[in-house]
């Protein structure tokens, strides 16, 4: 097994990393690593660059604020990294708001460590590419066999969902909300995720960036489902925030709304980390859409029901 020290600076390359089998290698995480629980423990080598407890309205402001300023919206702990000395250090190139980019990376450990720590960046826009991000982790760390194990392992639960409704044609239109002030539908692969769990995707094309929408948009398309799964946020922080929604004109007169089909999901947990757990989502997704096919047992955890 390697024996290189890495650094993850991103929650689902952790994930990966650990379902690699190789946690014992990881020696400090981002800010936002928790999981697996025991991943806590280690050094924080991140922080970010607003406090915790804003409004998503605000969130946005400020974020919005930093990028146009060419300012990160993350910090790089540089004497913590340089403390630890890694081998690798893992990163993303998706998106700025997301996690510590590569570029704050690279700018942060140039010329700093005592030695020359290899950077892998993911940058994943599809659930085929979350497949490549592992096979690539796994590659650059030697173990491609466990790579191919993992994506095995995972393909095999895509293919029971798509197997039991291979014969299914009717599928509900389904709105996934990633950011409720301003309005956002969930791009990137969360579209695919839909369609895998037997529902037609609205607003978003799979691949594409998260696109803002108004809120003329989601009542015109009136959707039959509406999940709700903002960016970094888990369901009781979600909550807080709900009424950004239920106080929109015209919410109760929505198909979703008035046939008890609202829910709300982790979208910090699940949905926004394109690692192994997405394939939890997808069977999130089916246990919603297609109830009487799944049970996967997420219901009260990674999802409930919102009853207006």
């Amino acid at each position: 097994m390697p024996t290189e020290k890495i650094v993850s600076l991103l929650p689902a390359a952790t994930e990966i990393i650990c379902a690699l089998g190789l946690e014992k290698n990881l020696v400090g995480r981002s800010h936002e690593c928790d999981f697996p629980e025991s991943v806590k423990q280690l050094p924080v080598c991140t922080e970010a660059n607003f406090p915790d407890g804003m409004s998503s309205a605000d969130i946005d402001v400020k974020v919005k604020e930093i990028l146009a300023d060419a300012l990160s919206v993350y910090t790089v702990k540089r004497e913590q990294i340089k403390a630890l000395s890694p081998d690798v250090v893992v990163t993303q190139a998706q998106c700025e708001v997301c996690a510590v980019s590569l570029k704050d990376v690279e700018e942060a450990l140039e010329n700093y460590l005592d030695k020359q720590a290899q950077i892998i960046s993911l940058q994943p826009n599809s659930l085929d590419d979350i497949f490549s991000d592992i096979a690539n982790v796994a590659g650059a760390l030697n173990i491609p066999q466990a790579g191919a194990d993992l994506i095995e392992n995972l393909q095999e639960r895509v293919d029971i969902i798509k197997h039991k409704l291979k014969f299914i044609d009717n599928k509900p239109t389904v709105a996934c909300i990633e950011w409720l002030e301003p309005l956002m539908i969930s791009g990137n692969w969360v579209p695919g995720l839909v369609n895998i769990a037997g529902g037609t995707p609205v607003l978003a094309q799979d691949g594409k960036h998260s696109p803002y929408v108004t809120w003329d948009d989601i009542l015109q398309q009136d959707p039959e489902i509406i999940v709700v799964m903002p960016c970094g946020f888990g369901i009781e922080r979600t909550m807080r925030e709900i009424n950004l929604l239920l106080d929109r004109p015209g919410f109760a007169s929505l198909k979703a709304v008035k046939n008890d089909r609202f829910y709300i999901a982790d979208g910090n947990q699940y949905f926004n980390r394109p690692g192994p757990r997405i394939i939890d989502s997808i069977e999130i997704l089916a246990e919603i859409i297609r109830p009487k096919q799944f049970i996967f047992g997420y219901e009260g955890e990674g999802w409930i029901k919102f009853s207006v």
